[in-house]
């Protein structure tokens, strides 16, 4: 894509937005010229244009490493190149791919705002491990006292369940009652991961370093979203575009889904 041609699609799509009618953005018929595209990824394109997935932060929170992913700089704003973003995100999932057709395991962390629920929503809907709440130290590299403590959990779970808790005093039901629900939100995505991922999907590097820290230390291989304002090659995969909106969170999380799903039938 030359230069001309990226700003051409962008204004003319912020254009329609302003006018409220994204439903006519079309990426192949907004082109003034051939731009070297494989006409097949237009329409992702497109997707990943509506969704956001172009808008990093402002110029001065730029990390340096993250120029070779930028386009260009509007209003102080960077603009991501997601032509580049696709490539990663291909890269990325064909790795997730191999993984996981080989019987890997991939945990889910996104403890932000907008990324939380979502992340919740698609790693119960696979059945992946996952953090959404604030990362306990340890969780990796501590995983054997982790496991401890989540068989306690779920034994403690299993007895109020099996009325095994009724023989205790009404204040010391409360404070079961209690610490389940204190359990609940340290546990409720780890409980069954009885063994460490494979892979780590990280939404929004720059606020989850801790896990990232974790898994490097495990030599667990990281994919993640990355915006602007981070090394990207402190991450064995990272994906650069805009992380602070829940369409884009949301189409990110549809594409790997859609590899897992691949892997594991490519595997049974």
């Amino acid at each position: 894509m030359t230069f001309e041609s990226f700003l051409y699609i962008l204004s003319t799509y912020m254009a329609k937005i302003k006018e409220k009618n994204t439903e006519e953005l079309n990426l192949s018929a907004v082109t003034e010229k051939e731009a070297p595209i494989e006409e097949e990824k237009l329409p992702i394109l497109e997707e990943m244009m509506k969704v956001g997935l172009f808008w990093g932060h402002k110029k001065s929170k730029t990390h340096p490493r993250m120029k070779p992913f930028i386009y260009t700089t509007r209003n102080g704003v960077e603009i991501i190149d997601i032509v580049k973003t696709l490539e990663s995100l291909e890269k990325a999932m064909e790795f997730i791919k191999s993984k996981v057709a080989n019987g890997g395991t991939v945990m889910l962390v996104g403890t932000t705002p907008v990324a939380k629920q979502v992340v919740k929503e698609y790693a119960e809907k696979m059945n992946l491990p996952y953090v959404v709440e604030r990362w306990l130290g340890g969780t990796l590299t501590n995983f054997k006292t982790l496991s401890k403590r989540i068989a306690y959990f779920k034994k403690l779970k299993s007895d109020r369940a099996a009325g095994k808790l009724e023989k205790y005093t009404k204040k010391e039901r409360l404070d079961f009652d209690r610490e389940i629900v204190k359990l609940t939100t340290s546990f409720s995505g780890t409980e069954n991961m009885e063994v460490l991922p494979q892979v780590m999907f990280v939404v929004d590097a720059a606020h989850n370093m801790i896990a990232i820290n974790e898994a490097k230390k495990m030599k667990i291989p990281v994919v993640a979203i990355v915006n602007t304002d981070i090394n990207p090659e402190i991450l064995n995969y990272p994906v650069p575009c805009n992380d602070r909106t829940k369409e884009g969170v949301r189409w990110i999380m549809e594409k790997l889904e859609a590899a897992i799903n691949e892997a594991k039938s490519v595997s049974k």
